[in-house]
């Protein structure tokens, strides 16, 4: 068995592609043994990819981006969240765009994730960044939660299916995200391209048993409502409506791929924002090696 130390954010609910392969037995079916490192702060995945303390990781798609702007190697490798599959949710005294003005918006980091996005979504609706609200950094989803409830930010980006149980409580969605950008990639199988080109067979190895639980996760509504309820502690019925919502939109790619076009907004929206001027002409390719995949669909 070849050891994989693979790295992910949190109980978020895009982890179901990892948490099938394992418990389904199909990363072991491929002769790996792979332990999977959860981590609040997103930058932490991010780190621990560069420095060689994880093989691979599921993490944000900008960090990649980020580190091939600083001369680095990671590289994108599969995709995971291609499209958004968010809601923006604020407090419950909050109704309109305009009440959010003064306000503040968690994201789970200043860097790189949802932080553009929020910003692009606020500028649309003519609000603008930093004058006419706050941004803080106060980790990913399930850290976004509690902080609403606590009264401790006013708006933040939530997933299903937390989405769906903040406004059942009462909170309120201002926008879908995904209705303005189609395709958005937020999360992604990543690697650094130098130990993934030392393993290439391991890597070939793990991208089979990926591709694999994207299709399992869209034939196995119960199954995946029995891992989601395990993994991330919500109910039955939040778990279906999760997993409806995401086979509908099709946000996890049914073959596990990366999506160039989802990277290329993502390129477009945070070079429009952020002051890279070595993105603002890039290339979704350029960050993408789609040579595992491909050998192993293959296979």
């Amino acid at each position: 068995m070849n050891n994989v130390r693979l790295g992910a954010i949190s109980r978020n609910y895009f982890n179901m592609p990892i948490w099938i392969a394992a418990q389904t037995g199909m990363f072991e079916q491929e002769g790996l043994a792979v332990t999977i490192e959860l981590h609040e702060p997103i930058d932490e995945v991010f780190k621990r990819l560069q420095d060689g303390r994880l093989d691979l990781a599921l993490g944000v798609t900008e960090h990649i981006l980020l580190d091939a702007e600083s001369g680095g190697y990671l590289e994108v490798i599969g995709g995971n969240v291609n499209r958004l599959p968010f809601s923006l949710i604020t407090a419950k005294d909050i109704e309109s765009f305009a009440d959010m003005r003064g306000r503040t918006i968690g994201v789970s980091s200043i860097q790189a994730g949802s932080s553009s996005l929020v910003m692009e979504i606020m500028a649309s609706h003519g609000l603008h960044y930093p004058q006419d609200y706050k941004i803080v950094a106060v980790g990913p989803i399930l850290a976004r939660w509690e902080k609403l409830q606590s009264g401790e930010i006013d708006a933040g980006l939530q997933g299903a299916p937390l989405n769906y149980i903040a406004q059942d409580l009462g909170f309120h969605s201002l926008c879908e995200p995904r209705e303005q950008f189609p395709w958005f990639q937020f999360t992604s199988l990543n690697v650094d391209r130098r130990w993934a080109h030392a393993h290439h067979a391991t890597v070939v190895a793990f991208m089979k048993a990926f591709i694999r639980a994207h299709q399992w996760f869209y034939d196995n509504k119960q199954g995946c409502q029995t891992i989601a309820m395990q993994e991330t502690g919500i109910s039955a019925a939040y778990a279906d409506r999760a997993w409806e919502e995401y086979t509908e939109a099709e946000i996890f790619p049914r073959d596990g791929q990366a999506n160039p076009a989802s990277i290329q907004t993502l390129i477009d929206i945070s070079a429009l924002l952020r002051a890279v001027p070595k993105r603002a002409h890039a290339q979704a390719k350029s960050y993408i090696n789609h040579t595992y995949f491909e050998q192993a669909r293959q296979a």
